[in-house]
């Protein structure tokens, strides 16, 4: 128990020169976006709520585990029936633009012996050109990062490197993000850690400090699916790379039936094969996926890594009323 912990330890204080994981990794990000890229907030009129639950490694009792609680919505014009009324009464009141998403994500990311929880807002605003519409966003977190070491778990409890170690240490960050959309695809770019936070856990004078690294995703989809069918395709691609020039790309594709029930399976080039299925259910949806990791990491992913997402949406989308004023 004491090498394992050493070793992730050591890990986390290179700022990820070996790979770790720094950032909360999901597989089902298809269905919510907004979990990487602020300007995903509100771009298509609903309100979501969603909560992921993430186990990795199953069977390695340090295996990573991510819990996420995200919401977002976009500010809607005044609705025909109160403009109406409006007009009726001769009151005049400013109107909302339309163009204002806002969305909040809390995240706590359980990676051996430390914890990452994390808290973000974001304001996104959205301009609609004929039939594509351009967003912009940015959002500012705040994470508490927790220790969870004794002395005794190390080989040497004299160390001077973890003479003051800090059990709770908390720093600052933001996120931005661009998308363009349209009504059957969407691509964008998003930039987390833009401060690149650096948090000092052991001594400074022997330790380094473990920096968050700047990660980029580069996300874009494609809806295919023709009219009266019941069937839908939608294939996509997800790249992550890092300014240390490590990178990882996703090959994903779904199936629809009726816009009820889906199944998916990815391909992430760092080794993993990803199943997934979902449904919804009035206004709820539903999805599981479960990644199968191949390469050396089997030693500790026997039983794999399962996810498990429960959504909530609201209102109805405008792209269906094209005789309204969009949004």
């Amino acid at each position: 128990m004491r090498q394992k912990i050493y070793i992730l330890l050591g890990l986390l204080l290179l700022g990820g020169a070996a790979g770790a994981q720094q950032q909360p990794i999901y597989s089902q990000y298809m269905m919510n976006p907004y979990l990487l890229n602020p300007a995903i907030a509100g771009y298509q009129g609903y309100t979501d709520f969603n909560f992921t639950a993430r186990e990795q490694w199953l069977g390695y009792s340090d295996g990573p585990s991510t819990y996420a609680i995200s919401g977002q919505t976009r500010i809607l014009k005044t609705s025909f029936r109160n403009r109406s009324r409006m007009i009726k009464n001769k009151v005049r009141r400013r109107r909302p633009s339309g163009r204002v998403g806002l969305g909040a994500y809390i995240f706590n990311d359980m990676n051996g012996s430390i914890r990452r929880t994390g808290f973000q807002g974001t304001y996104a605003y959205h301009i609609y050109v004929r039939d594509i519409q351009y967003s912009g966003g940015v959002s500012l977190s705040a994470f508490q990062f927790n220790t969870n070491i004794k002395n005794t778990d190390l080989y040497d409890p004299n160390d001077p490197r973890f003479a003051q170690m800090a059990k709770t240490t908390y720093s600052p960050d933001a996120n931005i993000g661009f998308l363009v959309s349209g009504d059957n695809f969407y691509g964008g770019i998003s930039i987390t850690s833009l401060f690149q936070s650096a948090i000092q856990f052991g001594s400074s004078g022997y330790t380094k400090p473990y920096s968050l690294r700047r990660h980029y995703y580069l996300l874009g989809g494609y809806k295919y699916q023709e009219k009266r069918s019941d069937y839908g395709f939608e294939p996509s691609l997800m790249m992550t790379f890092t300014e240390r020039l490590s990178w990882s790309v996703d090959i994903n594709f779904k199936a629809y039936y009726k816009e009820d029930y889906w199944a998916g399976l990815s391909y992430r080039t760092t080794g993993a094969i990803i199943t997934m299925v979902g449904m919804n259910y009035q206004n709820f949806y539903f999805g599981y996926a479960f990644d199968y990791s191949y390469g050396d990491i089997t030693t500790f992913n026997r039983f794999g890594s399962h996810e498990l997402m429960v959504g909530l949406r609201l209102g109805d989308s405008a792209r269906r009323y094209r005789w309204l004023n969009r949004f």
